[in-house]
């Protein structure tokens, strides 16, 4: 944030109330429009908000599913809307809604189009207070309801509920407001089964692990290609105690998160058709794209962000944590024939609040719009910095093909996803014959000729299809790619990838790159690359620094840990390769190569601190020695 605008920031207390209609997702496009009409007319039929309204002392801010409307008043301003809403509902018991009331600090912000906006404590403890409630609920804040106990008026309609633990692992405390004809007096579903869920069960105390370490060894015999098994049994205290710190803390924790970070987790896709969740991931991914073309943002590439699925309970501060971001974006995308519904949020993981968001409710056509749209509304939230080509690039769309689009999507999940199992070849042959799908609907498809380059480069290093006429499919999407914009940084990073892959032109996938680096900041694989082509010539100081960037940029990529534990071992750095694997084995725990390569770096640390007298050819430092899949994965990783 700049000095400017911290000094701008006042904050105040509000009163707010958060209204949102219950089940308004499952509604059809045309019976939420429908909803939130009515809504909309019943708040503006009340005394109290037209009041507010009048004296200057309301703000109405649109939510997607409902609304939040900020009093800044007396605390009874939102209590008497509240109840008059809850009236005017009883003639319309077809919209369920219900209301969350708190008192709280807020502070005034501009949205993209410098209309006046509010965030703040304030909202999003109303948010979480409405949202332990059911449909006829009037919920307040413990805050809200201690203020209106003062009065005798109101003492009557209060009635507590207790302390209840909401979205983040924030805890609340309620208060149900209800009468006789307003609110309603049953307790929230969320409450009843707190309570069912409070009766006493024996608890099994888990199995602490062992603290000695078991690992798989694999150790090469001269000449011959033989494995064998270690299990390392015990870790000295003085080893234990060596430890650097960096072996304790979760990924993205090593350095202070940079304020203008940001990751763009997957999107819900509430349509109908579970098959339009490729579509979803689609728009979601477009978004991720535009963002990280701006130089001024750091954000988590897509094999990371796609590991927290949409629709499961995510705790946003912990994968904050984990991705090394100060912010997160969320949203849904629900499609029905020609019509699209995108919600999207950004929120401030740190300290949960909502900064932003915003519904579009377009023609399916207009999409690409949107992903743009939501993309500069981001950037303008975090002040970002957008040059006029990087304007430029968030608003050029990827095609017109809506179509195209979707195979194009389904074939970039299929190709990312392949790694080196035996189901390689089966992925790619799908993904390319979908991509050539996607092309022949619309040839101009720039992105889609990029992603075909890469799907046949990896086919053709890998080895499942090592013969010259792959490599001649490769060289004709780059070819076309540039064709189509010869200046795009995608197609020179295609050109660098084939380079490298294909002939080991070191020099000109560095040239390439060279382009690329400039332009795209936030593509890990600019920095994977460089890092390979380092460490093949030698210096392994310079991959190490490269590796270590594209594990900032793509914390969660289990490959790219691999790699750089890799170059840790030939540095002799066995605390960080012993730590390095540590978070590679946290995505797959199961893994025999990283097992063993962890099991290893211990042996190698222990002999490596022996006096040098007292070392053995046998038990010293080994080079690194993993299986040829591991080793394919510096020519091409997902």
């Amino acid at each position: 944030m700049s000095v400017d605008a911290k000094k701008d920031l006042r904050l105040e207390i509000a009163h707010v109330l958060f209204i949102d209609v219950v089940g308004y997702s499952k509604l059809l496009i045309d019976e939420q429009s429908e909803a939130l009409h009515e809504l909309n007319q019943i708040v503006r039929n009340t005394g109290a908000a037209r009041d507010a309204e009048a004296a200057g002392q309301l703000i109405r801010l649109p939510t997607g599913d409902g609304m939040a409307l900020v009093f800044t008043g007396s605390v009874e301003a939102p209590v008497e809307c509240a109840l008059q809403i809850s009236q005017a509902l009883r003639a319309q018991p077809s919209l369920p809604v219900r209301m969350g009331i708190h008192s709280g600090p807020v502070h005034h912000v501009a949205d993209v189009n410098q209309r006046e906006n509010i965030a703040g404590a304030g909202i999003n403890i109303a948010q979480r207070v409405m949202d332990c409630g059911d449909a006829g609920h009037i919920l307040v804040s413990k805050r809200v309801a201690d203020d209106l106990a003062q009065y005798r008026r109101w003492q009557p309609y209060l009635h507590e509920l207790g302390d209840f633990e909401v979205k983040h692992g924030v805890t609340v405390s309620v208060v149900n407001l209800y009468a006789d004809v307003v609110g309603n007096p049953n307790p929230p579903a969320r409450f009843r089964q707190a309570i069912a869920a409070s009766t006493p069960v024996a608890v099994t105390k888990p199995r602490r692990m062992p603290w000695h370490e078991v690992v798989l060894a694999l150790l090469l015999l001269a000449g011959l290609i033989t494995a064998g098994i270690f299990f390392l049994r015990q870790r000295t205290p003085a080893q234990t105690s060596a430890a650097p710190a960096s072996t304790q803390l979760t990924p993205g924790a090593a350095a202070a998160v940079p304020e203008k970070s940001i990751a763009v987790l997957p999107f819900e896709n509430l349509s109908e058709d579970k098959a339009n969740e490729f579509f979803t991931n689609g728009v979601q991914d477009e978004i991720l794209s535009h963002l990280s073309k701006i130089a001024d943002l750091r954000v988590i590439s897509r094999t990371s962000v796609m590991q927290y699925k949409a629709g499961a309970q995510r705790n946003l501060r912990e994968i904050a944590q984990q991705l090394g971001v100060a912010h997160v974006v969320e949203g849904s995308v629900q499609r029905a024939a020609n019509k699209v519904r995108v919600i999207a949020q950004l929120i401030d993981a740190r300290n949960d609040v909502h900064l932003w968001a915003q519904t579009y409710d377009r023609d399916l056509a207009d999409v690409f719009a949107i992903q743009s749209e939501i993309a500069k509304s981001i950037a303008d939230q975090l002040q970002a910095k957008l040059s006029p080509a990087e304007k430029s690039a968030i608003e050029q769309r990827p095609t017109t093909d809506v179509a195209a689009f979707e195979l194009y999507s389904r074939a970039k999940d299929l190709i990312l996803n392949t790694g080196f199992s035996a189901i390689a070849s089966q992925n790619l042959r799908a993904g390319i014959d979908l991509l050539n799908q996607a092309l022949a609907r619309d040839p101009s498809f720039f992105a889609a000729q990029c992603q075909l380059a890469y799907a046949h480069d990896t086919f053709y290093a890998i080895g499942r299809d090592h013969t010259p006429e792959r490599l001649a499919l490769a060289e004709a999407a780059v070819g076309a790619a540039f064709r189509l914009r010869p200046n795009a940084s995608e197609a020179h990073l295609a050109r660098a990838n084939h380079l490298y892959g294909a002939y080991r032109d070191y020099d000109g996938a560095l040239a390439e790159l060279d382009v690329v680096r400039s332009i795209m900041p936030n593509a890990p694989r600019v920095f994977e690359l460089t890092g390979f082509i380092a460490r093949r010539r030698g210096a392994q100081e310079e991959g190490l620094r490269n590796l270590q960037r594209a594990v900032e940029l793509d914390p969660r990529n289990f490959f790219t840990l691999q790699q750089l534990a890799i170059s840790y071992k030939l540095l002799r750095r066995y605390p960080e390769e012993i730590a390095t694997d540590a978070r590679a084995l946290s995505i797959k725990v199961d893994d025999p190569e990283t097992r063993a390569a962890r099991g290893l770096a211990f042996l190698d640390w222990k002999a490596d601190t022996r006096p040098l007298h007292q070392r053995s050819m046998k038990f010293g430092p080994r080079t690194h020695r993993r299986s040829r899949a591991l080793r394919m994965h510096d020519s091409f990783a997902p």
